[in-house]
């Protein structure tokens, strides 16, 4: 590998006690295809799915050929373990009252998806107070896409008044 062109960053932590309970509340080695129900306490879901958007999450938006003037937005989590996501779904729904779907991606991984209304919801519980700590561009990313949503929908308003 030539480390001039392929920097990654990592975190080695070097504690049995940490390791020990984070196998407690159901993380695994290569957890990629592995990972299913955690064990997170209420209090923290909202700081953890924030993880899980800053890591393997995304926001996108496009305009939708199907249907004239059809401004489209989703977040969406990647996994290659369906039964992380499952679970993820089921919690996000006890939690925020959000239903989602599961698709299946590329290369043996699965998404879980919200559309807008469900998105903004989702985004407003990870986003409790303006100084969590997160990714920086995704959260501007997101703050962008609601306020082109919100310009488009006061352009119809004024087509329609």
């Amino acid at each position: 590998m030539n480390s001039a062109k392929n920097k990654c960053t990592h975190i080695q932590f070097g504690s049995i006690i940490f390791y020990t309970w984070l196998l407690s509340i159901g993380l695994t080695p290569k957890k990629s295809k592995t990972l299913s129900s955690l064990q997170i306490p209420d209090i923290y879901f909202p700081d953890f799915v924030r993880g899980c958007f800053d890591g393997d999450g995304t926001i996108y938006s496009y305009w939708d050929k199907r249907w004239k003037s059809s401004f489209m937005f989703y977040i969406a989590f990647a996994s290659g373990s369906l039964a992380f996501l499952s679970w993820l779904k089921e919690k996000l729904n006890q939690h925020i009252h959000i239903k989602g779907h599961i698709t299946k991606g590329t290369h043996d991984t699965f998404q879980l998806k919200y559309a807008k209304k469900e998105s903004i919801e989702l985004f407003e519980k990870m986003f409790y107070s303006s100084n969590v700590p997160c990714l920086k561009r995704k959260h501007d990313k997101a703050l962008n896409i609601f306020k082109q949503n919100n310009e488009i929908a006061k352009n119809r308003l004024a087509r329609v008044l």
